[in-house]
């Protein structure tokens, strides 16, 4: 059976991208390759082996574009509203918070965030298929 392992974006200053994954997501650097030109970072948790890498090009002085293809990463939490709060104390500005329902039934309660480099982040409250 195939397994994810990672997913990867292009950063244009780790040092601030860091710090910012620590905030949101509460991800640690698991390894870090310094190479010649570029860096290979990878961030995860203890709540999985999943890792975010984040791609530093070392002579990268303007920021990437995303394309029209580039949607988001999604991570679930247990209280979304504390999730909020906690975000919004941080100073990191989230969106507001919706709910969503599909034939009438609640579906899913979320927010975006967006990281240093435009990214999108959604966060899902741990209900129903998002787990």
């Amino acid at each position: 059976m195939t397994k994810l392992i990672h997913s990867m974006i292009r950063v244009l200053d780790p040092d601030v991208s860091i710090p910012f994954y620590k905030t949101a997501l509460d991800l640690d650097i698991a390894e870090r390759f310094d190479l010649n030109g570029f860096s290979l970072i990878y961030l995860r948790n203890p709540a999985n082996d999943f890792e975010l890498e984040l791609t530093h090009n070392h002579d990268q002085q303007t920021p990437y574009t995303h394309g029209t293809g580039y949607g988001h990463l999604a991570v679930c939490v247990d209280d979304i509203a504390a999730k909020h709060q906690s975000l919004t104390d941080a100073g990191l500005s989230p969106t507001d918070l919706k709910t969503m329902t599909y034939q009438d039934k609640p579906m899913a309660r979320f927010f975006f965030l967006t990281d240093p480099d435009g990214y999108k982040i959604e966060f899902l409250e741990r209900f129903g298929r998002f787990q």
